[in-house]
């Protein structure tokens, strides 16, 4: 089964195969989240990474169909979100997901975030993906925003090792702990925020859309920080979902498979490292807080 047009593939755990660079839709109005992904798929990107928070699920499905691509042909991932966790409440919200997208099974399914507070209800949650994926309903299965000691009390009580752990990842803040925990296991780290969005979210300190050092090596190889910044994933193993609305950004975004980092231009950009999480921090995610009510299809 070919997922790819231009896009590396990577192999997963279970043998399945994924788009190396995919789109990410967090944040896209769910109005225009058909066309971008339309859009997206008329380039020749393969991956579509949604959410049931996001909301907007069926945009992204709607936006698949109108590409005329074949089903096999486009890698869909989405997100269980917190207020869905436990077995049987995560077996509902899977029927609600492919209900919106329009599809009878997924590529990819993963828990949006740890709930540290109920853990059991996490685990839950995973078990249910388990069932999925031994019923043949999802292809792989996996996790977000889990830190290396929720990775570690996941496996103790489940049994399939997640496929991916989707983590905020870009040149100021790269969780080294967390991809090694991921590499240990045999999880693929993948990137969100891969090109450092969030640092331009609120005016708070640099951003790595102005970083000098990005900029000269960019100018190196006659491409912009965004797309050395995808370049710099690929080139370490990582899967990146960059996101955009805007069908330039998209082309651009895309076009990183055609220059190569060197040693030193990767280890420069590992030097930029800050320390600074922008996303909420994953042990201070509860129901309390966070909560919200995925709806029905």
């Amino acid at each position: 089964m070919n997922h790819m047009t231009a896009t590396p593939a990577l192999t997963l755990n279970n043998g399945a195969t994924m788009p190396a660079l995919g789109l990410g839709v967090y944040q896209t109005p769910p109005d225009i989240t058909a066309d971008v992904v339309e859009t997206a798929l008329a380039i020749g990107y393969r991956h579509i990474d949604t959410a049931a928070a996001y909301r907007n699920e069926e945009g992204v499905g709607e936006g698949i169909r109108r590409s005329g691509l074949d089903r096999d042909d486009v890698f869909i991932e989405t997100k269980v979100w917190i207020s869905d966790f436990g077995y049987d409440e995560t077996l509902h919200a899977f029927e609600k997901s492919v209900g919106k997208l329009g599809v009878d099974r997924l590529d990819l399914l993963i828990l949006h975030q740890p709930l540290p507070s109920r853990f059991d209800l996490t685990v839950g949650a995973y078990r249910a993906l388990e069932q999925l994926l031994a019923d043949g309903r999802v292809r792989a299965i996996g996790v977000s925003n889990f830190l290396a000691q929720h990775l570690e009390e996941l496996a103790a009580e489940t049994s399939v090792v997640p496929a991916v752990n989707q983590i905020e990842l870009h040149p100021y803040f790269q969780q080294r702990a967390v991809q090694e925990a991921d590499a240990a296991a045999g999880t693929i780290t993948q990137a969100w925020s891969p090109i450092g969005g969030i640092t331009a979210y609120w005016k708070r300190g640099a951003t790595v859309f102005d970083d000098p050092v990005l900029g000269a090596i960019g100018d190196a190889h006659g491409k912009t920080r965004a797309q050395v910044m995808l370049r710099w994933h690929l080139q370490q193993g990582r899967q990146a979902i960059p996101k955009s609305v805007r069908p330039e950004r998209l082309r651009e975004n895309f076009d990183v498979f055609d220059f190569e980092l060197s040693d030193d231009e990767l280890a420069a950009i590992d030097g930029l490292e800050t320390g600074q999480r922008r996303g909420p921090h994953p042990r201070l995610v509860t129901l309390e807080g966070f909560a919200r009510a995925i709806p029905e299809p």
